[in-house]
């Protein structure tokens, strides 16, 4: 398909340059007509991806909690480096697979979100398993090293953005499969002018607004320095907000790999798919249904991730379990 609009674009520059007078305003119509559609798709599926960027966002913030105030931006980077890296691995792995084999994006789709849950169930279960002079003894842990310059703090890092940049490549690979949806019957060069643009912005959209979240502290600091009183107030402000919000980030990026894990899940298998669907539209009649319509769909993707999640915590520690024995016999 890429051979053959390569062709069909050189036939046209070939004609174009046969008759110059002629086809430039042929050309030019052509041009505005095909713009029109890449920038309509383009904004539709923008749409559409909207809640996974929510997801990826608060996801991409939670990332970076916990890292030292000169770390913060050089983390946030080598993360949004490993993003972009991911959309250039996804975009023509998912135009290969949407012409080559297009039944294998729902279960590649679904391996994905069973990992996100599996992280999500792992973050919530380190939490509730340890006790509470435990996870104490692992902040003041990491505090020292964030204080001591002798630290190699981008060695310390390195599982933190691994990580990160895990998590991104499921979340990156809902959005495009989300676009590529969006754009399925469009030609090829549209597809891939809509899928480069949609992964060109989200990244740095996602990663330009996680930037300016951990940045908020410095924000607020410098405003407190300021001779003004309203911007000294704004400050102060800012940095009491900023732990609270840092916190609730935390929360939210848990939350959403529960619920981005569980919906792709869900989706993936039509009966469950079709039940929630219906329990959203019975939920519609409830007092204030239109809120309702959303939240209960949602509530039962995070109990079918949560649920999944355990699944495959068990699975995984069963398989290690296993591994161990045989490893010691």
């Amino acid at each position: 398909m890429a051979a053959g609009s390569l062709l069909a674009l050189l036939d046209d520059i070939a004609t174009i340059l046969d008759d110059v007078a002629l086809m430039t305003k042929v050309a030019a119509k052509k041009s505005a007509a095909m713009a029109d559609d890449v920038s309509v798709m383009t904004k539709v599926a923008a749409q559409k991806t909207a809640g996974v960027l929510g997801d990826d966002l608060a996801l991409n913030a939670q990332q970076v909690t916990g890292v030292r105030a000169d770390r913060e931006i050089p983390v946030v980077w080598a993360v949004a480096k490993g993003s972009f890296i991911n959309k250039v691995i996804l975009v023509p792995a998912a135009l290969l697979i949407s012409a080559f084999a297009p039944w294998a994006v729902t279960p590649l789709l679904m391996v994905g979100g069973a990992f996100l849950c599996f992280e999500g169930f792992e973050k919530v279960a380190h939490k509730l398993l340890h006790a509470p002079h435990e996870e104490e003894a692992e902040h003041e842990s990491r505090a020292r090293a964030n204080a001591n310059p002798a630290v190699d703090l981008v060695a310390m890092e390195k599982d933190k953005i691994k990580g990160a940049v895990r998590t991104d490549f499921i979340l990156s690979a809902e959005i495009i499969a989300i676009t590529l949806g969006t754009v399925a019957t469009a030609p090829f060069g549209q597809q891939v002018a809509v899928l480069s643009g949609i992964a060109i912005i989200m990244t740095i959209g996602v990663y330009g607004l996680v930037a300016g979240i951990v940045k908020l502290d410095d924000l607020g600091l410098w405003l407190t320095g300021k001779g003004s009183a309203a911007a000294r107030a704004v400050g102060s402000g800012i940095l009491r907000a900023a732990p609270w919000l840092m916190k609730g980030l935390s929360i939210a990026g848990t939350a959403a790999m529960f619920l981005v894990g569980g919906g792709i899940l869900v989706h993936g298998v039509p009966a469950l798919h079709h039940a929630v669907e219906a329990a959203g539209a019975a939920a519609s009649n409830w007092p204030v249904g239109g809120l309702w319509h959303v939240l209960v769909p949602n509530l039962l993707n995070a109990v079918v991730g949560i649920v999944a999640g355990g699944l495959v915590l068990a699975g995984v520690q069963l398989v290690q379990r296993i591994r161990g024995k045989s490893a010691s016999h």
